[in-house]
C-alpha cells in the first residue's frame, strides 16, 4: 500500500462526498472527478474500483 494511493483515495473520497448531493451538473461532475481519483488510489493500492454511481450509498 503506497501512501500516494492512500491519499488519492481520501482526497478522492472528500471530493466525491462534498458534490455527490448537489443537482447542478458542475457538482455532479466533481462527484465523478472525485470517484475517479479514488478509484485511482483504490488501483494503486491493489483494491477493486468502486462501479457504483456517486451519491447512491452503495459500498
Amino acid at each position: 500500500m503506497s501512501i500516494e494511493g492512500k491519499a488519492k483515495e481520501a482526497a478522492g473520497f472528500v471530493k466525491e462526498e462534498l458534490n455527490e448531493h448537489g443537482k447542478s451538473p458542475e457538482s455532479q461532475k466533481k462527484a465523478e472527478e472525485g470517484r475517479a481519483l479514488r478509484n485511482e488510489g483504490r488501483v494503486e493500492d491493489g483494491k477493486s474500483p468502486k462501479t457504483t454511481e456517486p451519491g447512491t450509498g452503495a459500498k
